[in-house]
């Protein structure tokens, strides 16, 4: 379990601490506006009204004590950069923050940020994808050219094994698991026989991956 400060309770940021408050983990989240705390009091268990931009503020939370602080004040660069400056001064372990702009990240990263996150341009490039091709079923990008996709399984791979086909040679992809049913089976051996009827998650560059489904 982590213990994790969240800053402003914006959709990114409740849905964010929700989220990791349901996997178990010790979420304190703060937001200056009293109605945004009000909202979101049935769906988290720790909230407080504060001002994040004071000093003293952020001393009296104990940023050092948590395994991750996330900024996520919405569109206003300016309190982002100053709380992601004091939460750094102040000797916080891991700091995310949310940004809408590349210079922005840029700015963030400079200053003490640890990771930034474009929580719309992520989710926009996440759809395309997903969208985009009849038999990419979703994906999750690793970096700015590798990521995870589950897939149709191709039909020329259909009643022959991973030995067989040779995959990660013969293909540039790693498969990481298949999916039967809604029931994920990861680790899949080498006599695993493919058919039409389970999608299957690989890992790869996605230009590899395009070559794939397009055979």
């Amino acid at each position: 379990m982590k213990s994790v400060l969240v800053v402003g309770l914006g959709r990114f940021g409740r849905h964010l601490a929700r989220k990791m408050q349901d996997d178990g983990h010790s979420v304190l989240a703060v937001e200056i506006s009293e109605e945004r705390a009000d909202a979101a009091v049935n769906m988290l268990q720790n909230i407080e009204i504060m001002d994040c931009r004071e000093e003293e503020v952020l001393r009296s939370l104990g940023v050092e004590n948590f395994d991750l602080c996330v900024v996520a004040v919405g569109d206003d660069f300016q309190t982002t950069l100053e709380i992601v400056v004091l939460l750094k001064d102040l000797g916080a372990r891991y700091i995310v923050a949310r940004a809408t702009r590349d210079v922005h990240r840029k700015l963030l990263l400079r200053n003490g940020a640890d990771f930034v996150v474009y929580a719309e341009k992520d989710m926009a490039e996440r759809l395309a994808v997903k969208f985009g091709m009849d038999d990419i079923f979703d994906y999750i990008q690793l970096s700015d050219e590798v990521g995870v996709y589950e897939i149709r399984t191709p039909k020329e791979w259909i009643g022959k094994t991973v030995a067989q086909l040779n995959v990660r040679a013969a293909y540039q992809v790693n498969i990481l698991g298949s999916k039967s049913n809604d029931i994920l089976i990861p680790m899949i051996e080498p006599d695993y026989v493919f058919n039409s009827e389970d999608s299957l998650y690989v890992m790869g560059d996605k230009k590899h991956i395009r070559k794939l489904v397009h055979n």
